[in-house]
């Protein structure tokens, strides 16, 4: 046995490296091809082999977009063993009407977010506010995480806190909320957040940390000397990165294993 990659998997790496990039332009693929009225189809692939990877390697996928013409997008890809170059890749979609597949022109809202992301420019903004203001985009995020995910139920998802809290959404640069998060004070000087939740599909993009480095910055302009939550233990490690520490067991809330944490200002 030649005991080296199969020379069609590397597509399939190429395949998942597109989908992170989606990912990194904060851009949930179907949600955002719905909006645009449209999807992308590969219309050539290509893959030239400098060196081949074994079945044993660590290996890093580089994926860029280097073209956007009419109706057509370009991305190049690249695959590495550490410093070794071993396959490089194009793949090409055209942005097409779903029920026809017929082409049509690249929307000008992506061409310009996939131009901004290759020149570096942020993918998602952060904006806090009252219930007021946020609270219908924090809500629907918030039911398709906690009660159609999660299923918590909807009465112990929602309660009145919600009112006087301080609430910060994430929004990419379609408008669409990605992530959200609020701020309630517990008692002078400590506070809490909760609520935190992320697209399903965008989780691990820095979204979720943008949220809560607002909110902990809201709660340092007012003063807070602390900030406390309840973290899912599935989260805690996300958390910890954070700064936060536990204090006390592991309890249970709305059914699911939470811990306390909290950092101090």
């Amino acid at each position: 046995m030649q005991k080296i990659v199969f020379n069609a998997h590397y597509l399939m790496y190429f395949d998942t490296a597109i989908a992170d990039y989606w990912r990194a332009l904060a851009l949930p693929y179907q949600a955002t091809m719905d909006q645009l009225e449209g999807d992308l189809y590969v219309v050539k692939a290509t893959v030239e082999f400098h060196a081949s990877a074994r079945v044993d390697d660590q290996i890093e996928v580089a994926m860029a977009c280097s073209h956007i013409g009419n109706s057509s997008m370009v991305f190049k890809g690249a695959i590495f063993r550490g410093n070794e170059h071993l396959i490089s890749g194009e793949i090409v979609y055209v942005f097409a009407d779903p029920a026809t597949q017929k082409s049509r022109p690249v929307p000008p809202a992506l061409r310009e977010i996939v131009l901004g992301y290759e020149a570096g420019a942020p993918v998602s903004t952060v904006k806090t506010g009252s219930w007021n203001a946020l609270g219908a985009d924090a809500q629907a995020l918030r039911t398709a995480v906690f009660v159609e995910e999660q299923r918590i139920p909807e009465e112990h998802e929602r309660d009145a806190a919600d009112a006087h809290a301080l609430h910060a959404v994430a929004y990419n640069r379609l408008g669409q909320a990605v992530a959200t998060g609020r701020l309630l004070t517990l008692q002078p000087g400590v506070a809490k957040i909760g609520r935190m939740a992320v697209n399903r599909v965008l989780r691990g993009s820095h979204l979720g940390q943008q949220v809560l480095r607002a909110l902990l910055d809201a709660a340092a302009d007012r003063g807070e000397r602390e900030v406390v939550l309840h973290a899912q233990r599935s989260a805690e490690g996300f958390y910890r990165r954070l700064g936060f520490e536990p204090r006390g067991e592991p309890f249970e809330e709305a059914g699911i294993t939470h811990l306390a944490m909290f950092i101090r200002l």
